[in-house]
């Protein structure tokens, strides 16, 4: 969650709430469960971090101040790390989409290469695990676990098909993915 709203605040500095907006249009119905306080709590710890500034900002006259957020430098290499990072072997999906979305939204990446760096990160363990299956002894349990993590890998590479077809088509993502 904090390299999603970092990667979120490198498109335009933001208070809490349209953050929280941005990465539940960015999640879908998969954001609905986001609570309200789990974005100001990553602020809060991304601040400390050093990762992010925090100023205020005038708000109407019938609301009080906001605080608007902003990276720092060293939050700015945080996001450009996370860009390139390959996310397994416990991918996260929901963490990729908001990759996707963020890269897109703020320009700081084609999200077509990331679904590319994920896949040839995939398929080179999907050869490996393949390749010890191929070692174990037939019916043994180790070669059942292995068989389940390639299955595993497969349906991931299908959906990074879908990824790419969904980011293939899109020439520019709406500005609040």
């Amino acid at each position: 969650m904090q390299d999603a709203v970092l990667a979120m605040l490198a498109k335009e500095p933001s208070h809490g709430y349209g953050l929280r907006a941005r990465l539940r249009r960015a999640l879908g119905p998969l954001g609905d469960s986001m609570n309200a306080g789990q974005v100001y709590v990553t602020l809060a710890r991304l601040e400390k971090a050093g990762l992010v500034v925090c100023e205020r900002a005038e708000g109407l006259p019938d609301r009080p101040d906001r605080k608007v957020y902003a990276l720092t430098p060293a939050g700015q290499r945080r996001v450009a790390a996370w860009l390139t990072e390959v996310n397994w072997p416990k991918p996260n999906l929901a963490e990729f989409h908001l990759k996707l979305a963020a890269a897109a939204a703020a320009r700081l990446a084609d999200p077509v290469e990331l679904v590319d760096a994920q896949r040839r990160e995939l398929l080179r363990r999907l050869g490996d695990v393949q390749r010890a299956v191929l070692a174990e002894p037939d019916g043994s349990t180790a070669g059942l676990l292995l068989e389940g993590v390639a299955l595993r890998l497969q349906a991931d590479l299908h959906w990074l098909d879908a990824c790419e077809r969904r980011w293939s088509n899109t020439e520019n993502e709406p500005e609040d993915a």
